[in-house]
């Protein structure tokens, strides 16, 4: 069976505050991952070095700007039970007066997969509201293990 997990998370700030945080490499870092290889468009690579260990591979479905980002999303290790590209990641950014309601839906995981994918992204959502407030969380260092 597969499973999804969603969190929200309100963020004191607009949409286009908060989109190049989700498809431009280099900002992207600054909240997930050590390195990132993005090209935010339909068909195009999601690669992203969680923790500088853990290597995640997928590719974007659909790009809205300002509004929504859906990718595909696994980790590129041998044998892994959630490959790359195997599940789907939704990120959406829906204006609320001088906050952004972020929503993001992790959907086809394993059942057995919800509780360390809802811990990571608290970890990750929690670093993105940090960054997008001018706040550096510090290096990312989430050990996701195998």
């Amino acid at each position: 069976m597969s499973t999804e997990v969603v969190r929200e998370l309100t963020i004191k700030a607009s949409p286009a505050t908060i989109f190049p945080y989700l498809v431009d490499p280099d900002r992207l870092v600054q909240w997930m991952g050590t390195e990132a290889s993005l090209n935010a468009v339909p068909g195009g690579e999601f690669r992203v070095l969680c923790g500088g260990v853990n290597p995640s591979a997928g590719e974007f479905i659909e790009v809205v700007p300002d509004q929504k980002v859906v990718f595909t999303f696994g980790w590129d290790l041998p044998g892994h039970p959630i490959p790359a590209g195997s599940t789907e990641v939704e990120i959406t950014l829906t204006p609320d007066g001088e906050h952004t309601l972020l929503r993001l839906t992790h959907r086809g995981l394993p059942d057995d997969a919800t509780t360390d994918h809802v811990n990571g992204w608290n970890y990750y959502l929690g670093r993105l509201e940090k960054v997008v407030d001018g706040v550096d969380p510090g290096p990312d260092s989430v050990n996701l293990g195998p």
